[in-house]
């Protein structure tokens, strides 16, 4: 391995600053693991950046294929891999806690060598469609690819909110495409069809079928559970009292009666102006069960006498 030295990376430095401002306790760990994996491979890369970057040439005519697993950890300096972590620094935080650690960590792993297969193919198209074999020579690393479906992800997830793309305020689920031709027309240097592979993973996960495919190939994995399902409240109980058991009534009449829902209000208030009418006593002095009770049958001089009694309490 070759350790970088001889100048202090600022980038580095200012990461691990911004970090400590959120605080280590608040990071979640797949989040947290993945940044730390960038920052080791950046200060101890596994070979230089011109043998681990993946491009048509080395993935589909040499068939180095353990680019497609090396490429998205290494960045080509220190601001490369500062921008890309603070980015993920704030995905991670949204995304890992709404889709838990596991099914987080399966997804960057996916995404990882997925984004590396479409970003080759897209390389490859431009080279038949262009007739440039410059685009075979086309050499990429680092993460943002893998950001950019997260980026599609997190607008998903949380839909109707408003991004600010250079001033501009727009729709959320239009800003990754704003972003992609925004950051090419900077950053000129960057890779369109990398940052482009990302957002159409991410697609493919939201919109396509790969979300279920990824859960076709995981449901014989007893730790992963259904990122789709909301977090259930007594699940979360029991991880604090383990002891405790939770039973559901063995008979849905036991809290129904078995009305229909339109017959359960009018029962409600049937029952609510009876217990006004006998000012919240109960009958022989017994208590009510829980859910909906029938009250007893009176004599048409009963309810009379009821109804009056009523009216003069007003």
């Amino acid at each position: 391995m070759q350790r970088r030295q001889g100048r202090v990376n600022a980038g580095l430095l200012l990461l691990l600053y911004q970090m400590s401002q959120v605080g280590l306790q608040n990071i979640p760990p797949v989040t947290l693991g993945a940044i730390a994996l960038n920052v080791f491979l950046f200060l101890n890369p596994v070979r230089p950046l011109s043998e681990v970057c993946i491009s048509v040439n080395e993935a589909i005519y040499k068939r180095n294929w353990q680019r497609l697993l090396l490429s998205p950890f290494h960045h080509a300096d220190d601001w490369h891999l500062y921008y890309n972590m603070i980015s993920m620094l704030w995905k991670g935080i949204m995304l890992e806690k709404r889709l838990r650690s596991v099914w987080f960590a399966y997804i960057i792993a996916v995404f990882s060598v997925l984004i590396g297969v479409v970003y080759v193919v897209l390389e490859f198209l431009l080279v038949k469609i262009l007739d440039d074999p410059s685009y075979e020579m086309s050499c990429g690393v680092g993460f943002s690819g893998v950001l950019f479906a997260l980026k599609v992800l997190s607008n998903h997830y949380n839909p109707g909110r408003v991004s600010t793309v250079l001033g501009l305020r727009l729709s959320s689920k239009y800003a990754c495409w704003v972003e992609l031709v925004a950051i090419h027309l900077i950053a000129p240097g960057t890779s369109f069809a990398g940052h482009l592979a990302g957002i159409l993973v991410g697609l493919m996960y939201t919109k396509g079928p790969l979300k279920k495919i990824m859960e076709a190939c995981a449901g014989g994995i007893s730790f992963f559970t259904d990122p789709g399902r909301p977090r259930d409240y007594y699940s979360d109980y029991y991880g604090y009292y383990p002891d405790y058991q939770y039973r559901t009534p063995r008979n849905y009449y036991d809290y129904t009666g078995g009305l229909t829902e339109e017959e359960q209000l009018e029962r409600a208030v049937l029952n609510s102006l009876n217990e006004r009418d006998f000012g919240g006593a109960t009958y022989n002095n017994e208590r009510r069960p829980y859910g909906f009770w029938f009250p007893p049958e009176h004599s048409e001089e009963e309810i009379r006498r009821q109804r009056l009694r009523r009216f003069e309490r007003r």
